[in-house]
C-alpha cells in the first residue's frame, strides 16, 4: 500500500513538472514573437510618422512621435530581459519565467498604445496617400534609385577585386535585389491607382503601402552598398591598430606571472595574427577583425586573471579609442543588414543589436579618464562583440528564409499554384521571373495577410 501511494505521488509530481515546463516553454515562445512583432511595429510606425509629419505637418504628428520615444525606451527593458535570457550566465525557470511575462506585458502595452496613438491620424494619411501626387512621387523615386543600381553594381565589382566573397555576402546581391523591388514598387502603384479609379480605396492604400515600402527598402539597400565600402576601409584600418595593439599585448604578457591559462590565449593570439592573409590576397576584414579582437580578448582576461589588480597596466586611450570604433562600425554594419531584411529577421540578431546600442549608449558620458578606461574598454568590446553576434544571426535567418527558385512567378512576384511560402495566398498570373525572391520580405514587413488576395488584376 505504501508504494503505491508514493508511486501515485512521484507520478502526480512529475506530470505537475511537465505542465509547468510546458507553459515555461510556450511563454518563452510567446515572448520572442512578440519582440519580433512589436519592434517591426515600432519600425513601421516610425516610417509612417515620417511620412505624415511631411504630409501633414509636426503638429498633428507630435503626439504620436512623444509615444514613440516613450514605447522604445520600454522596449529597451524588453530586450535587455531577452538578452539576459540568452547570455552565458545560468538561470532559474523562476527568473526566466518572470522576464518572459514581462517581456510580453511590455510588447503587448506597446502594441496597444500604437494602435491607439497611430488610429488619430490613419484617415488624414490615407487620404493622402490616395492622391495622384503620391504615385507620382513613387514614380519619381523609383527612376531616381533605379539610375543609382549601376553604379552599386559597378561597387560591388570594384570590392570584389579587394576583398572575399564571404566578405561581400552581406551586400552582395543588393543590386539584383533592389532591381526587383523597383519593379514590384511600380507594379504596385500601377495597382493602386486602377483601385482608386475604380472606387476601392482600402485596396488602393494597400498597393500604395507596398510600393512606399519598396521604394523605401531600395534605398536602404542601395545606401548599404556606399555604406560597406566605406566600414570595409574603416575595417581595414581599425585591423592595424588592432594588430599592433595585439602585439603589445603579446609583448606585454611575458611581464605577468606565467600561468597555463595566459600561455594558451598568448599562442591563439599568435596563431590568430598568423592566419591573417598576406598583402594582396583578396581578404574579409570584417572576419579577421573579429577572430583577432576575440583572441585579444581572451589574452586581456586571462592577464587580468594572473595579476593583481592594482598592478594590471591601465588601457591607454588609444586602445579604448579603437574599441569604441570598432564597435560602432560594427553596429552600423549590422544596422544595415538588419534594416534592409526586415521581413526575414527573427528576435535574436534584434536582441543581440539593441543590446549592443544599449552597452554603447553607456560610453557616450566617457571623457577618457584613467579611472574609467578599463571599464570603457571592456564595455565597447562587449558591444562590438554582440553587434558582430548579431550581424551572423542575422545573415542566418536572411540565408533561411530566402526562397529559393521554383516553376514560375505571377505577376506579384507568386508562385502559381500554392501561394508565396512566407504565408499569403495568391491566383495565377500573366508573368513568370525570380521576383518573389524579394517580395515576400516587402508583404512581410507590412503585415497585411490576405488582404492582397483582391488587388490581383
Amino acid at each position: 500500500m505504501a508504494s503505491g501511494f508514493w508511486g501515485r505521488a512521484r507520478r502526480a509530481k512529475q506530470a505537475q513538472q511537465a505542465e509547468i515546463d510546458a507553459h515555461d516553454k510556450d511563454l518563452a515562445m510567446k515572448a520572442g514573437v512578440a519582440l519580433v512583432d512589436a519592434d517591426e511595429r515600432i519600425r513601421l510606425m516610425n516610417d509612417e510618422l515620417s511620412f505624415a509629419e511631411a504630409e501633414l505637418g509636426s503638429g498633428a504628428t507630435q503626439d504620436l512621435r512623444d509615444t514613440l520615444v516613450n514605447v522604445r525606451k520600454y522596449m529597451g527593458e524588453a530586450f535587455h530581459l531577452n538578452q539576459l535570457n540568452v547570455d552565458d550566465i545560468p538561470d532559474t525557470p523562476e527568473e526566466l519565467r518572470t522576464r518572459n511575462a514581462r517581456i510580453v506585458q511590455i510588447c503587448e502595452w506597446a502594441m496597444g498604445l500604437l494602435e491607439e496613438k497611430s488610429s488619430v491620424l490613419e484617415e488624414a494619411v490615407a487620404v493622402v496617400r490616395q492622391t495622384p501626387a503620391v504615385l507620382e512621387g513613387v514614380k519619381r523615386d523609383s527612376e531616381r534609385l533605379r539610375a543609382r543600381i549601376p553604379d552599386a553594381q559597378a561597387s560591388i565589382d570594384r570590392l570584389a577585386l579587394r576583398y572575399s566573397d564571404a566578405a561581400l555576402h552581406q551586400v552582395g546581391d543588393n543590386p539584383a535585389e533592389a532591381a526587383q523591388l523597383l519593379t514590384f514598387a511600380e507594379h504596385s502603384a500601377d495597382v493602386s491607382l486602377r483601385r482608386r479609379e475604380a472606387g476601392q480605396n482600402e485596396q488602393s492604400r494597400l498597393a500604395l503601402e507596398a510600393a512606399t515600402e519598396a521604394v523605401r527598402r531600395v534605398h536602404t539597400l542601395l545606401d548599404a552598398v556606399e555604406n560597406y565600402e566605406i566600414e570595409a576601409l574603416r575595417a581595414e584600418s581599425t585591423l592595424a591598430a588592432v594588430i599592433a595593439d595585439s602585439r603589445g599585448d603579446l609583448v606585454a604578457a611575458r611581464d605577468v606571472p606565467r600561468s597555463r591559462e595566459v600561455e594558451e590565449a598568448a599562442e591563439r593570439l599568435t596563431e590568430a595574427l598568423a592566419s591573417l592573409p598576406p598583402a594582396g590576397e583578396r581578404t574579409d576584414p570584417f572576419a579577421s577583425l573579429s577572430r583577432l579582437r576575440a583572441a585579444n580578448t581572451a589574452l586581456d582576461e586571462a592577464v587580468a586573471k594572473a595579476r593583481d589588480r592594482a598592478a594590471r597596466p591601465i588601457p591607454s586611450q588609444t586602445q579604448v579609442a579603437t574599441a569604441i570604433d570598432d564597435a560602432d562600425r560594427q553596429i552600423a554594419v549590422a544596422n544595415d543588414v538588419i534594416s534592409g531584411h526586415r521581413g526575414w529577421i527573427g528576435s535574436a540578431p534584434r536582441t543581440r543589436l539593441a543590446e549592443a546600442e544599449r552597452i554603447r549608449n553607456e560610453l557616450v558620458s566617457y571623457r577618457g579618464g584613467e579611472d574609467e578606461r578599463e571599464q570603457a574598454l571592456s564595455l565597447a568590446r562587449r558591444a562590438g562583440s554582440l553587434a558582430s553576434e548579431a550581424l551572423q544571426l542575422a545573415q542566418r535567418d536572411i540565408d533561411q528564409s530566402r526562397p529559393q527558385q521554383q516553376q514560375g512567378y505571377d505577376e506579384w512576384g507568386q508562385p502559381r499554384g500554392g501561394g508565396y511560402q512566407g504565408g499569403y495566398g495568391g491566383r495565377g498570373g500573366r508573368r513568370g521571373g525570380d521576383m518573389g525572391d524579394v517580395v515576400g520580405g516587402v508583404l512581410g514587413g507590412l503585415m497585411i495577410g490576405g488582404l492582397l488576395d483582391g488587388m490581383f488584376d
